[in-house]
């Protein structure tokens, strides 16, 4: 009887974590790209079991210095359910090797009405840049 209690509550553990990494916002810093005066940041988002209409991270830029270098709003969606897709934007007046990490400081918005701070926690971040992309 325990043994049969333990494996369900065993796969009861492991159906919550596999619908947790489902509910994953992927948010990967893809590439950066040294635009004329400006740098181009390159970034891919993985959308989790539902769509979001809208996606708007704060974020704040460091300088190689640790000082804050610039703020900005982006808008990363709409993100389709289960699809991969990149978004670019660039900021002008920066030079991409100025660049030491990205901290993604709050969500804005997060689909129709969502809750940004549920969003939040429900964001996966990655990086394959030389800049590291954080909360």
């Amino acid at each position: 009887m325990k043994g049969r209690i333990g494996a369900g509550l065993l796969a009861a553990a492991l159906a919550a974590g596999v619908a947790q990494a489902q509910d994953r916002i992927g948010v990967e810093l893809n590439k950066l790209e040294s635009q004329e005066n400006a740098c181009r940041f390159y970034v891919v988002t993985e959308g989790s079991a539902e769509a979001l209409e809208s996606l708007k991270l704060d974020l704040v830029l460091f300088g190689r210095d640790g000082v804050i270098a610039r703020r900005l709003a982006v808008e990363l969606g709409p993100l389709r359910a289960e699809s991969r897709s990149v978004r670019l934007f660039d900021v002008a007046g920066m030079s991409c090797g100025d660049v030491a990490d990205i901290l993604v400081n709050d969500v804005l918005a997060c689909g129709e009405g969502g809750d940004p701070a549920a969003c939040l926690d429900r964001l996966a971040l990655s990086s394959r840049a030389d800049v590291a992309l954080v909360r």
